[in-house]
C-alpha cells in the first residue's frame, strides 16, 4: 500500500537527474508507473507541469516556483469527505494536500547534491535530515569538504 508520502516522493522522482532519465519522456513507462500505483496516467505534459511545480516548491534549485492551479473535487461519503482522484496528478496533489494539512509537507526535501537532487521524505524526529542517503550523497559531500579543507592547509 502506498502512503501519501511515498506516492508524492515516487512522483517527484520520475525524473532521475543523475542518470539523465525522465520517465515522462516515454508514454509507456509513464503509463506503467501510473498503473503500478493504481492510477490513471495523465497527459505527460500535465504531469510534468505538476511534478516541476511540486519539486520547485520543496527546493529543487533548477526549477522556478510557478503557480499550479488544478481543481480538486470532494465527495461526502459515510466515512466523511474524500478527495476524488480520477488520475495520477490529482491523486498526487491530493496526497500532497493531506501531507500539508497534517504538517508533514516540510518533511519533503530535495537532496542538495548537485549530481543527485533526489526527492525524499525526512522521517527523522527533528526533521533535520539533509541528504537522500548519508552513505552515498552525504559521504561524497563530506569527502569533498575534507579534501577542500586539507588542500587549503597544505597550500
Amino acid at each position: 500500500m502506498h502512503t501519501d508520502a511515498s506516492l508524492v516522493v515516487a512522483f517527484l522522482n520520475t525524473v532521475d537527474l543523475e542518470r539523465g532519465d525522465d520517465l515522462l519522456d516515454d508514454p509507456g513507462l509513464w503509463r506503467r508507473w501510473a498503473e503500478d500505483h493504481d492510477l490513471t496516467p495523465n497527459d505527460p505534459a500535465e504531469a510534468r507541469a505538476a511534478r516541476d511545480s511540486l519539486r520547485a516548491a520543496i527546493g529543487d534549485p533548477r526549477l522556478p516556483v510557478r503557480p499550479l492551479d488544478v481543481p480538486l473535487r470532494f465527495a461526502m461519503t459515510a466515512a466523511g469527505p474524500v478527495l476524488i482522484t480520477p488520475d495520477a496528478v490529482t491523486a498526487v496533489l491530493a496526497a500532497a494536500t493531506r501531507l500539508t494539512i497534517r504538517g508533514d509537507w516540510v518533511r519533503l526535501k530535495i537532496c542538495p547534491a548537485d549530481d543527485c537532487l533526489w526527492a525524499f521524505y525526512d522521517e527523522s524526529r527533528n526533521r533535520s535530515r539533509t541528504w537522500c542517503s548519508m552513505r552515498v550523497c552525504g559521504n561524497r559531500e563530506k569527502a569533498r569538504s575534507w579534501r577542500a579543507r586539507t588542500a587549503t592547509v597544505h597550500n
